[in-house]
């Protein structure tokens, strides 16, 4: 087992990283910028490192100083948290070239899942089902259109290094496609730095379905049972929920069966997830894999009684799983809300500042993920996410009740953010009912209008 692990990332991701390692008596580096000097997740490392200015390209993207800190800490391995280098194929195989485990997967995983469009034709070739669109990346404007044609509009142009909902843009038409293909290139350019996209069948109001996995070195992959993901803003997810109301037991096991087959074709190991849209009849496909811990992993922890940060680190030092597939079960329903630092009712613009003042809820079966606390300068250099509460019940009708509950206990004082969006979100009743897909919150927004 480890003795020293640096954790790359910050916020309440690193503080959740923190906290597991702790239990395990693993003692943590905590790195940040000069923005972060006092943030939380310095406080609670063992000991913690300035990694550069407040810019993520001049600290938590810089490589080299990140790689420094570790090495001159005594480190034994870097957790990336998600974001940031935590998918970046060449960190993983920076931290290997100097001695230091990535807690992850392979960097050749890394990069064979972080092509998309290498990583549907992977998918395919075993047997996984993807949605129809182009063999691999499109070339150019006119490889596209052929391509829209083939498969029939309404179409999605997406980046092939995509991640985190950029890099996509809709057509329903050949007009439309024009525009599309030309500003989802230039936004993979911008975020990615890799203009290669692809065209993929627009499947009209799916569900977004991800399955958790876990993978060892010996070969051992199982599945952790899924998250609907489906409630999004512009591509964003801002809640999750397990496990998803509109599987059945066969075809959970028949999604769960494809996500173990997804990870062993591409030689898996670590945490992971295999995500999935599934239309109105039930029929599902592949999208990606996202290779790291997800935002929503707590939903998943509740309903199955099993630690994902804790288990990463021990598939890294060589540990094999503990269970089979036919020990893991699924136990009541867990809802997560991502509260943000924005301000809904202006187009969630970003709000950082100081909080003045805090209350967050508590009480059986509430979880808050957070790094903030009363005189706690919100950044403006980060993603404004600045909380997770996460409620778990006997069912799902409970949990909406006790996410109402805590949502509606939470003060946060001096900044905006989005929780009263969220507690009328939960008591809408569309999302009540669990009749919701992709498009819900766009189509409150038109109702609004």
């Amino acid at each position: 087992m480890f003795q020293k692990i640096l954790i790359a990332n910050r916020g309440e991701i690193a503080v959740r990283i923190i906290r597991g390692c702790r239990e395990m008596d693993i003692e943590t580096v905590a790195v940040y910028s000069t923005a972060d000097e006092s943030a939380l997740h310095t406080q609670l490392a063992t000991s913690s490192v300035c990694i550069g200015p407040a810019k993520a390209s001049d600290s938590y993207l810089n490589m080299q100083n990140i790689l420094s800190a570790a090495l001159n800490t005594g480190c034994d391995a870097i957790h990336p948290g998600f974001g940031f280098l935590s998918e970046n194929s060449d960190f993983a195989r920076l931290c290997k070239a100097c001695g230091l485990v990535f807690i992850g997967p392979d960097y050749q995983v890394i990069d064979s899942m972080g092509n998309k469009s290498a990583a549907r034709e992977l998918m395919k070739r075993n047997g996984v089902p993807v949605v129809p669109g182009s063999d691999g990346s499109v070339l150019n404007l006119c490889d596209a259109k052929r391509t829209a044609a083939e498969i029939g509009y309404p179409v999605l142009v997406k980046a092939s290094a995509g991640g985190g909902g950029r890099g996509i843009r809709q057509a329903w038409s050949e007009t439309e496609l024009e525009e599309a293909f030309s500003t989802a290139k230039a936004e993979a350019v911008a975020c990615f730095g890799d203009g290669d996209v692809y065209i993929e069948k627009l499947i009209v109001n799916p569900s977004h379905i991800e399955f958790q996995i876990l993978a060892d070195n010996f070969g051992n992959v199982v599945h952790l049972g899924e998250r609907d993901c489906s409630i999004q803003r512009r591509s964003q997810k801002m809640m999750e929920e397990a496990p998803a109301r509109l599987l059945t037991p066969q075809l959970r096991e028949e999604m769960g069966a494809a996500a173990v087959r997804a990870a062993r074709s591409a030689g898996y190991t670590n945490a992971g997830t295999v995500e999935f849209v599934v239309d109105g009849e039930g029929n599902f496909y592949f999208i990606e894999m996202n290779t790291r811990i997800q935002v929503e992993h707590p939903v998943t922890e509740w309903v199955t009684g099993i630690d994902l940060v804790k288990e990463q680190i021990r598939i890294a030092s060589g540990e094999p799983l503990a269970y089979t597939q036919e020990e893991i079960h699924l136990s009541g329903h867990a809802i997560e809300c991502r509260i943000n630092a924005e301000n809904p009712k202006k187009n969630f613009r970003p709000s950082p500042g100081k909080i003045h003042d805090i209350y967050l809820p508590g009480g059986k079966g509430v979880r808050i993920d957070s790094a903030i606390y009363s005189g706690y300068e919100v950044p403006p250099y980060y993603d404004s996410m600045i909380a997770k509460i996460i409620v778990h019940a006997r069912n799902r009708q409970e949990a909406v009740a006790k996410m109402q509950s805590a949502l509606g206990e939470i003060i946060i004082e001096g900044i905006d953010t989005n929780v009263d969006y969220q507690y009328e979100l939960i008591g809408h009743p569309g999302f009540v009912s669990g009749d919701t897909d992709i498009e819900f919150i766009d189509r409150l927004s038109e109702e609004e209008s």
